[in-house]
């Protein structure tokens, strides 16, 4: 259970895991449990971890201040990375990146990847707009979702770079997590990145 008063995440070097997550080269994803073998912030360990909608747990903490915004959404090619997250052959997908705020602070920055052949057979959901995607999909039938995933994002990767960017924050990197959902055998990728801010009132 997230506490009622969050104390402010300090994401720093300190407190990043071991050397072979943080090394120069592609990020490492990491399985739930490898996740106690490295060094979390006590604070944001829960969130990391924690079950249900990640949006109703926000919104459980910050209140009527919470705000869900579409921050861009644009097409573009898969690296065979994403390509293995999503278990797809497709080579190209939409890209939609999300923020989660709790009044004017970034908490959780989010990045959903659809393939086209996903989008071929549900092409509405490239019409969420400021919709968040777990809360559309919670009722559906025959939706499936796969165990989260973990790395720690240094601060030249792309993704992390425009969360950060977004968040006027500049830290060494940012705690990630990622999950496949299925809707109908049709994959998509959901990546969300923790931001220092994050249980900040």
């Amino acid at each position: 259970m997230i506490p009622a008063k969050a104390s402010v995440l300090k994401i720093s070097p300190a407190k990043t895991p071991s050397e072979d997550v943080t090394a120069a080269g592609p990020v490492v994803w990491l399985p739930a449990e490898r996740l106690g073998q490295f060094s979390v912030d006590g604070a944001l360990r829960p969130w990391l971890i924690g079950k249900g909608l990640l949006t109703q747990r926000l919104k459980a903490v910050c209140g009527e201040r919470f705000v869900f915004r579409l921050v861009e959404q644009s097409t573009g090619l898969l690296s065979q990375e994403l390509r293995r997250g999503l278990g797809s052959a497709d080579s190209a997908a939409l890209f939609r990146d999300v923020e989660m705020r709790c009044g004017e602070r970034v908490w959780v920055y989010a990045q959903t990847v659809l393939p086209d052949s996903t989008l071929g057979a549900h092409p509405w959901l490239a019409e969420l707009g400021d919709s968040a995607l777990g809360e559309t999909l919670k009722d559906l039938t025959g939706l499936e979702r796969s165990p989260y995933e973990y790395a720690w994002l240094p601060a030249a990767d792309p993704l992390c770079a425009r969360a950060c960017q977004h968040a006027g924050v500049n830290p060494a990197g940012l705690w990630a997590r990622r999950s496949r959902f299925t809707l109908r055998a049709a994959p998509m990728l959901v990546q969300e990145l923790f931001l220092p801010s994050l249980g900040s009132l």
